[in-house]
């Protein structure tokens, strides 16, 4: 392989430092904390010109991006909700930026309702969310522009197509809620124009909006002044009698609050309280409603909360079972729980006494959503995918158990040609971690093919089969495509997410260590050939993990990641994630997020994998001062010629809503940086 001489820009080092309960912590990059500066503008094009040059001398970048596309270049369907006299889907014909709203009247074609590649003229503007009134008469949709986590609501009449004049905007996390004449929202207040990107956001409020009113006349609903730093959420019963409010200070852990919309008390009351648990609103209707909660099961269960007397009854509706339960639909009269069986999808049906009424089956191992469709069982779909089938909706027939295909999409590749195997091993402390292999049938253990070794490991989010045309060009390579199910994650009930958090965090790398020592002791890769990859909370784990070992890794490619652990909580909503990783304000915290963070592990002279970091400039949820700090640092350390390069996308955020074509770009150079750091000849 032919090396490339890399020349970085000159970051400066100042004499910046932290007092952490006397423990002094230098931190020379603090500059680059300001994105908006114009020292550190000069520095992101700087080191984009680098990158770009580096990248760009590679011949084989065209054609990796010229088959991404043709991998990319298939129908996208969503999954159809009825409303009134007409369905409404999301479709993409293949290579749109963004995927266009249409709405399909009853005996009639399809029609555009909505194209969000309309709005920018570089398809940067993304639906975030549509809902719909109960009377059908406006539709709300949220917009985020290049990213960012802000979104605008706007309203369109369904009569007439038009865009009413009401705009929301400070908006994040939020939909639109309906009832009556408007709906329910929760916002923040304006933010200063230079920091609303990076401030902290605090003192989130409910607000009601009626329809054809100014956002300055919108009522406070609920807010908490004596604790500003908490996310609120708001929902509605389905014939307008309750509202309710979820009241989290974190990621995990949530209290509910509830009114009788019916009454003129407007004072909210506790149903469940404590934080000590984690509580999802799945049906409300008719004085009832069901929860998906783990409050006293780790595994998940349901629970039902009678309002007919007055006052709430709370019973068991779905005891746990020794599958996950991650999530719960009412649709069609029947209620359908969404279970993880080793990592991928299981549904069960039941009708709404919680009696079992038979398990779906479904096309395969995989991955479900929807399950939705509101009350008519014929309108119930779902949408399936796996490694090597884009998600594909098929319509459910809740009377016999029968699926059929109602949207496949066809792809360029020939799906028989790979094989998708499930395998375990063992972690540092004996813990057995699933972990699923995808790659060509007929491959060769050994101990030359590259690997993509993928991992994220936190926030009781789960990893399961999913579609993705980078992993299918590595597997046509002869690579293979590896995800392994961590510690942190929900794949095995709140148990498994609590021993990958606070001062347990460290399983979570020693469980992605172990991945990747597995795949060298059997032959399907060697440390020369071996790169690994996550984004966000997994971009944490790529920093850590090559910080630790950074002999067992050839690339590192840490996304959009958490680099910085002890000042991650002071920007935008990085306060939340305290339940998750600790704080380094309190003295035990710190000592454990100081011995990982990625940020502060770094050790000059020492040889770290080749290494490409990115980031966008519109990321306001981990903000892009994380990535600039560890990359700054990195090249300063490196110890070999190894290159280490950093991504800033532009007019981009922490992924959501992506445009398509940025995507094939970015997915390109991370392949190319794979394929030539790790010597692997692109056929």
């Amino acid at each position: 392989m032919r090396t490339i001489e890399l020349t970085y820009p000159v970051a400066r080092r100042d004499d910046t430092t932290d007092d952490y309960f006397g423990t002094e912590v230098a931190d020379p990059y603090r500059w680059l904390e300001d994105d908006r500066s114009d020292e550190t503008v000069r520095w992101v094009a700087a080191e984009n010109e680098v990158t770009r040059r580096y990248l760009s001398q590679f011949p084989e970048r065209d054609r990796i991006a010229a088959r991404l596309a043709e991998l990319w270049d298939y129908p996208k369907y969503g999954i159809p909700e009825r409303h009134g006299d007409s369905r409404f889907f999301f479709e993409n014909d293949g290579l749109r930026n963004q995927s266009v709203l249409y709405r399909q009247r009853d005996g009639k074609g399809p029609e555009v309702f909505l194209d969000p590649n309309t709005l920018s003229e570089e398809g940067t503007v993304a639906l975030t969310g549509v809902s719909f009134s109960r009377d059908n008469r406006y539709m709300a949709f949220s917009a985020a522009e290049s990213g960012s986590d802000w979104v605008e609501l706007r309203i369109k009449e369904l009569a007439t197509g038009d865009l009413l004049p009401d705009r929301i905007r400070w908006v994040k996390f939020s939909g639109a809620v309906w009832s009556g004449d408007g709906f329910y929202y929760s916002g923040y207040d304006r933010p200063a124009p230079e920091k609303a990107l990076s401030a902290c956001n605090h003192s989130q409020k409910v607000f009601f909006h009626r329809i054809g009113t100014d956002q300055s006349a919108d009522r406070t609903i609920y807010c908490d002044e004596e604790h500003p730093l908490r996310y609120l959420t708001a929902a509605v019963s389905r014939d307008d009698r309750q509202l309710f409010v979820t009241v989290a200070e974190g990621t995990c852990g949530n209290e509910v609050l509830y009114r009788d919309l019916s009454r003129h008390d407007r004072t909210f009351r506790k149903l469940f309280f404590g934080f000590t648990g984690d509580y999802a609103l799945v049906y409300a209707q008719d004085d009832r409603a069901i929860f998906h909660t783990n409050q006293g099961a780790p595994n998940g269960r349901l629970l039902q909360v009678d309002f007919s007397a007055g006052y709430p009854e709370i019973t068991e509706l779905l005891a746990a079972s020794d599958r996950q339960l991650v999530a719960a639909s009412v649709a069609g009269g029947a209620l359908f729980a969404h279970y993880l069986d080793r990592a991928h999808s299981a549904v069960v049906q039941y009708d709404l006494g919680g009696r079992p009424v038979r398990e779906v089956r479904l096309p395969g191992i995989g991955t479900v959503t929807g399950f939705s469709g509101g009350d008519v069982p014929s309108e119930i779909f779902y949408a399936y995918a796996s490694f090597t089938q884009p998600p594909a909706v098929y319509r459910y027939d809740p009377a016999t158990g029968a699926s059929e295909p109602y949207r496949i999409s066809p792809v360029k590749f020939s799906p028989e040609e790979f094989v998708v195997e499930r395998h375990e091993y063992e972690s540092r402390d004996g813990t057995r971690v699933p972990m699923f292999l995808a790659h060509r049938k007929e491959l060769e253990r050994n101990g030359e093919n590259p690997v993509y070794l993928y991992g994220y490991g936190g926030f009781n989010i789960n990893l399961t089969p999913g579609f993705s045309p980078l992993a299918v060009l590595l597997m046509e390579q002869g690579g293979i495509y590896a995800v392994a199910n961590l510690r942190g994650g929900g794949e095995f009930g709140e148990r498994w997410h609590r021993a990958g958090m606070l001062s347990a965090k460290q399983n979570v790398f020693d469980d992605f260590i172990a991945a990747a020592e597995y795949l060298i002791d059997r032959k399907y890769t060697a440390p020369h050939k071996l790169a690994i990859a996550g984004g966000s909370n997994g971009g944490l784990l790529v920093g850590a993990c090559m910080v630790q070992r950074p002999d067992l890794f050839a690339v590192a490619l840490p996304a959009v990641g958490v680099m910085d652990m002890l000042r991650y909580h002071k920007f935008t909503v990085g306060w939340g994630w305290v339940v998750e990783y600790g704080s380094s304000d309190r003295p035990a915290d710190f000592e454990y997020l100081y011995r990982y963070s990625p940020l502060h592990n770094i050790r000059p002279g020492t040889c770290y994998p080749a290494t490409l970091v990115t980031t966008a400039d519109h990321d306001d949820r981990v903000v892009p001062a994380h990535s600039f700090k560890f990359a700054a640092t990195l090249q300063a350390a490196q110890g070999c010629d190894r290159p280490v390069l950093i991504r800033i996308d532009t007019a981009a955020g922490h992924g959501l809503g992506k445009p398509t074509a940025k995507r094939i770009d970015e997915q390109a150079d991370v392949l190319v940086f794979l394929f030539r750091n790790t010597g692997t000849e692109v056929k």
